[in-house]
């Protein structure tokens, strides 16, 4: 079947022009036969340390499963993307729904908030399996991708895994800058080896482009690239689509076999499937802290 991984190069906090730009993307990869549409995790706002970002959530109903609901129909093919969403208990989740022509088959919330992201949205439990037709879809988002239980839920159950990631670069002002964003990249080239090691083809979406932010707990400025990175992989991990960050927003196209093969790779022991650096490591703990904080704070019910 053909997949679509989209690149979006978005603009914060910005739903209207966000929603605008994923609709003429996901038509772009209609118009090239793409039969299943991903579109990236926070597809709707982009993120950053942004406090505005708390006002910018949307219902499980709302404008984000709208457009996905209509793109779906409009094209015949399966269509997914994650977004802030609050729900009925007045909390906000990462979530990312897959829509049919039929309607939305499902739902993933990502399982732990990523550093700063922990000021906007509270973790998730489900197993990240969503059937489509014949198919069992999983669903990764951004660091999930990375870590060794994401491999277990999906491991021998899911057809293909799609997902997204907002992966944002080491800040201009840190010390060692080049070699911290070596490690980010190292780390963040997750849809191979993961593909390998759950044994199915992975369709990852994602984000390009600049952001500005403040930086948790420092009074100074976070400006940095985004990963980019848009891929499809088969199940042996070979990359058959790759739109670089540098190449900009657009859409990446593959035929992959849809299907579950046993993975002779051996798991890692540990949490993360590639290891974090110590800053990386450093930033999960003490941004975490803050974030759950700052959520508990300015946007808990």
């Amino acid at each position: 079947m053909r997949v679509a991984a989209v690149q979006l190069e978005s603009v914060v906090g910005d739903v209207g022009a966000n929603l605008a730009a994923c609709e003429r993307l996901a038509d772009e990869a209609a118009r090239e036969g793409a039969e299943w549409i991903i579109l990236p995790e926070f597809f709707t706002t982009g993120m950053g340390f942004l406090p505005e970002l708390a006002e910018h959530s949307l219902p499980p109903d709302g404008p984000a499963t709208d457009l996905l609901s209509s793109l779906a129909r409009r094209h015949g093919a399966v269509v997914g993307g994650s977004f802030l969403c609050q729900d009925e208990d007045g909390h906000v989740r990462n979530a990312f729904f897959l829509a049919t022509p039929e309607g939305i088959a499902g739902r993933h919330d990502k399982d732990i908030p990523t550093m700063w992201e922990n000021c906007f949205y509270v973790g998730g439990t489900d197993d990240g399996l969503i059937k489509v037709g014949g198919l069992t879809a999983g669903v990764a988002l951004c660091l999930e991708f990375n870590r060794t239980r994401t491999v277990e839920r999906l491991r021998g159950k899911a057809d293909i895994v799609v997902g997204g990631s907002f992966t944002w670069g080491a800040p201009e002002w840190a010390p060692f800058r080049r070699r911290l964003q070596t490690s980010i990249e190292r780390y963040t080239g997750w849809a191979a080896p993961f593909a390998r090691l759950v044994g199915c083809p992975v369709v990852e979406a994602a984000h390009c482009g600049r952001i500005r932010c403040k930086t948790p707990l420092l009074p100074v400025e976070y400006v940095t690239d985004l990963g980019g990175g848009a891929t499809v992989c088969d199940a042996a991990g070979n990359v058959l689509a790759l739109r670089a960050k540098g190449e900009g927003p657009g859409v990446v196209i593959a035929d992959v076999e849809a299907g579950r093969v046993a993975s002779r790779e051996r798991v890692p022991a540990g949490f993360w499937i590639q290891e974090l650096d110590a800053v990386s490591k450093f930033g999960w703990h003490v941004q975490g802290w803050h974030g759950r904080r700052w959520y508990r704070r300015h946007v808990a019910p």
